[in-house]
C-alpha cells in the first residue's frame, strides 16, 4: 500500500483490559519495579495500549520496511489495574523525502471516565531494499552481554518478551533477514523498549501511579542485542533530559516532564 493513501485512515477503537497478568508481562520484559507498580501500570505501558492500533496500521505496511523514528506521550491520569481502555489511533500526514515516508501516527487513549493519554508516533516507511550497515552475526539468543549497573541491554529472547507484552511485532526486532533487508545490521532492540528503560529511571524520582507528564523521544541509532548500553539522567526543575548511549554512539535522547512533587 502507498503509505500517502492512509492519510486520515482511523484505526480503532479498539480494547485494552490493564489487568495485573500484562502489567506483569510488561514489567519483567521491561525490568521495571515490581513491587512498585501493583495499582497501576507504568508509565511505559502505553507502548502496549499504543499497540492495540498501531499494530493494524503496520498490517497496512507489511510490504515495507517501518523504523519508529520519534514518539511522544502524555499521560493524563494512572492506567489503573483492571480498568478497560479504549484506543484509537489516526495518520495525520504522511511525507516523502529520498524515498522514505514519514507516516504521522496520533493516538488517544480513554476509559469511563475521559482521556487517559496521548502518543504521537513518526514512521519512516521504506519500500526499497536498504543498501545499509555490514550484517553481524546473531549472537545467542539469550546473551544479554554482561551489561554491568547502570547499564542495559536485551537479547534477542528478551525481544521476544517484549513483542508478545507490547504487541509490537514488527519484524525488525525478531527476523534477521527482515532487519538486514531494511538494511540493519541484525535485528535490533525496540525503540520503546529503550524508551521503558528511560521512564524506569526517571519514575524513580517520583512517587504515585503517575510519575511522567509528558514525554519526547527520539531514536539516534539502533541498538543490539547483548550490546550494554549506558542510561544517564539530568533532571532540574521537574525536566529530565535523558540518555542511553555507549562509547560508539548514542542510541536514544528524551526530554520528559515529571509531574509536580
Amino acid at each position: 500500500m502507498d503509505p500517502a493513501d492512509l492519510v486520515d485512515r482511523t484505526f480503532g477503537p479498539n480494547t485494552l483490559r490493564v489487568c495485573v497478568e500484562n502489567v506483569s508481562d510488561f514489567v519483567k520484559a521491561t525490568g521495571d519495579d515490581p513491587e512498585r507498580w501493583t495499582e497501576a501500570a507504568p508509565p511505559g505501558f502505553m507502548a502496549a495500549a499504543m499497540f492495540v492500533v498501531a499494530s493494524d496500521l503496520l498490517s497496512q505496511l507489511e510490504d515495507r520496511s517501518v523504523i519508529h523514528g520519534e514518539q511522544t506521550f502524555t499521560w493524563h491520569r494512572p492506567l489503573l489495574m483492571e480498568t478497560e481502555l479504549e484506543v484509537e489511533g489516526r495518520v495525520t500526514r504522511v511525507r516523502g523525502r529520498g524515498g522514505i515516508d514519514f507516516v504521522d501516527f496520533e493516538v488517544e487513549v480513554t476509559d469511563h471516565l475521559g482521556a487517559v493519554a496521548a502518543a504521537s508516533s513518526l514512521f519512516l516507511v521504506s519500500g526499497q531494499p536498504a543498501a545499509g550497515a555490514e550484517e553481524r552475526p546473531e549472537p545467542a539468543s539469550d546473551d544479554e552481554g554482561r551489561p554491568e549497573p547502570g547499564q542495559v541491554s536485551a537479547s534477542r529472547a528478551d525481544l521476544v518478551r517484549y513483542a508478545a507484552a507490547t504487541r509490537d511485532w514488527n519484524p525488525i526486532h525478531w527476523d534477521h533477514d527482515a532487519a538486514v533487508a531494511a538494511g540493519l545490521p541484525g535485528v535490533v532492540a525496540h525503540g520503546l523498549l529503550q524508551a521503558a528503560w528511560a521512564f524506569t529511571a526517571v519514575s524513580s524520582l517520583r512517587s504515585g501511579n503517575v510519575p511522567l507528564r509528558t514525554a519526547r523521544v527520539r531514536f539516534r541509532n539502533p541498538l543490539l542485542p547483548a550490546v550494554p548500553a549506558t542510561v544517564t539522567v539530568d533532571e532540574a526543575d521537574g525536566v529530565a533530559n535523558v540518555a542511553i548511549a555507549d562509547a560508539d554512539a548514542e542510541y536514544l535522547s528524551a526530554r520528559i516532564e515529571l509531574v509536580e512533587q
